[in-house]
């Protein structure tokens, strides 16, 4: 892949492609492309992860550009999937959003127009009052030991520039399970600049969420979490240094 000329998307009309990574969203899907294509001024593309409910039937129906994925590669696989698609196809922002309804189409064109004129090259809509308290313990302790001050670290509604999209579809950016700080620490090492910015979000109608349903998920993402962290640390104190010391 090229990569991108940074003032490209500032310079011309912007084409802009919303993202959503879908498994088993047949009950939800709908309504959230409903409410996305209504007069929309960008394109759609639901990657499908190998759903087996109706989530492929429903994306075509409502008319969204469909890309159906034969195994399962998880959310950041799935995402990741689509912002390949728009980097291929020369998109010049790429939005990403959940298939489950939390999140407000409606938000998008301010956060369009924050990555646009506030110097960003990544924007995330940040509701950072949900979730329970153990989850903002986690947030509070991984900003600790990770150094990123953004106040949401798990939004999946996130705005990418095409410079910022293009390190996301490298190869070394596939390790990541889902779109959260391990995304954004590759993003930071990538010296992208992000910024937040405050969106709405609905509750989930089914109450759960379809990552951490259980204890033992919850644990595993807690310890690649921190090995992320820690590893991205020891990387800026490597770069750091080789910097000062001019190697």
């Amino acid at each position: 892949m090229i990569r991108p000329d940074k003032r490209h998307a500032k310079e011309s009309a912007c084409r802009v492609l919303v993202v959503i990574p879908a498994f088993n969203e047949s009950s939800h899907l709908g309504g959230v492309l409903e409410r996305l294509l209504q007069g929309a001024s960008w394109d759609v593309v639901v990657v499908d992860d190998n759903s087996v409910d109706d989530t492929r039937k429903i994306a075509v129906e409502y008319g969204a550009t469909l890309l159906p994925l034969a195994i399962r590669l998880g959310a950041w696989g799935a995402t990741q999937t689509g912002i390949r698609y728009g980097i291929q196809n020369d998109y010049d922002i790429i939005v990403t959003m959940d298939a489950d309804g939390q999140h407000h189409p409606s938000d998008i064109p301010s956060l369009i127009n924050a990555l646009q004129t506030e110097n960003a090259d990544v924007v995330v809509g940040s509701y950072p009052e949900r979730g329970s308290m153990a989850r903002h313990m986690a947030w509070k302790f991984f900003r600790m030991i990770s150094g990123v001050k953004l106040d949401d670290l798990t939004s999946g509604l996130k705005v990418y520039s095409k410079e910022a999209a293009y390190h996301l579809a490298q190869a070394d950016a596939s390790i990541f399970d889902y779109q959260d700080l391990g995304v954004l620490l590759y993003l930071l090492r990538n010296k992208m600049q992000i910024i937040e910015r405050d969106v709405r979000m609905s509750k989930r109608e089914d109450g759960k969420s379809r990552i951490f349903n259980s204890w033992l998920l919850v644990g595993k993402y807690m310890v690649q979490t921190v090995i992320l962290c820690l590893s991205m640390r020891r990387y800026k104190k490597k770069l750091d240094y080789q910097q000062s010391s001019g190697k």
